[in-house]
């Protein structure tokens, strides 16, 4: 009999999740870890029955499936394994996980956790990054069409097509008794270090450090904003003038005129907006220590 029982969910119309599945399921009985299904709809109540005689939950697909099942697994309370068959796995890169699910599954079975933040915002949970501005015309162009034609390409080129459609804002921030109010045209609260395939919130931003950090970014040129895209994959965008950076357990941030906001690629709620840290959320495989990419990218 196997040792261990996993709810497995799986989104098969994420980028490998069809391909995926049987892999990941031979995979998982090889470890002993039995995969069971959650019965009929896959719903935070299908789930929350499933995980009842269950160790885990393992989540296949990428990060919008993760974001649309935060609640059932915080709510479940068992330890979660990722496994990265989307575009960007932005979670699996802030966590040090192999993009390959099969050693994806083996780092589920060595059985080493880590606790983590989630963030907030308007009672929405997010795993990575919640976002207000550019991202979010870049999240509406980023089909399910436009992913699978252009994989990784897509997120540079829907970028580029976002930028000539957008329009600057302005925004007051209120974090720590103090406020600011600036024109933005990109608003980013990050719980995570990465987003956007590959982008960084900040160099020392991690998912576990009790905060949140907030980057907003003034209006500029196309041309200057290109140049500054290297220092936002790294995370050392603090230093440009155009860039403004606060972090704080609790955020609050209202726009000139209502915008909606992307959380982990999902257009899931509209400014005014409060975000705030829900520390040590949520229980995660990871890499034991000495193989723990640790958040370095």
């Amino acid at each position: 009999m196997p040792d261990r029982r996993a709810v497995l969910i799986i989104n098969r119309n994420a980028r490998s999740g069809a391909e995926a599945y049987e892999a990941v399921v031979a995979a998982l009985a090889d470890t002993d870890i039995e995969a069971v299904l959650p019965e009929g709809e896959t719903t935070d109540a299908s789930v929350a029955a499933a995980a009842t005689n269950a160790d885990m939950l393992i989540i296949g697909g990428g990060d919008g499936t993760l974001n649309h099942f935060a609640e059932a697994a915080v709510a479940v309370g068992l330890p979660v394994g990722v496994l990265p068959l989307g575009t960007a796995n932005d979670l699996a890169r802030t966590l040090g996980l192999p993009t390959d699910p099969v050693a994806a599954c083996a780092v589920i079975a060595a059985g080493h956790t880590r606790r983590i933040d989630l963030g907030e915002v308007n009672g929405k949970l997010f795993f990575n990054v919640a976002s207000i501005g550019l991202s979010v015309e870049v999240a509406s162009r980023l089909t399910k069409q436009f992913k699978k034609r252009w994989g990784v390409f897509s997120y540079p080129f829907a970028a580029a097509d976002a930028w000539r459609a957008m329009r600057s804002f302005r925004a007051r921030i209120t974090a720590d008794g103090s406020q600011q109010v600036l024109r933005s045209i990109q608003i980013a609260v990050g719980n995570g270090r990465y987003y956007g395939g590959g982008m960084s919130v900040s160099e020392d931003a991690a998912i576990d450090d009790g905060v949140l950090d907030l980057y907003c970014m003034e209006p500029r040129t196309i041309a200057r904003m290109a140049a500054l895209l290297p220092a936002f994959r790294a995370g050392r965008h603090r230093a440009n003038e155009a860039v403004h950076c606060l972090r704080a357990p609790e955020i609050r941030v209202e726009t000139s005129r209502p915008m909606r906001v992307n959380t982990d690629g999902e257009l899931t709620t509209v400014t005014p907006a409060t975000f705030r840290i829900v520390p040590r959320a949520i229980e995660v495989f990871v890499p034991a220590p000495a193989e723990d990419a640790s958040e370095a990218g």
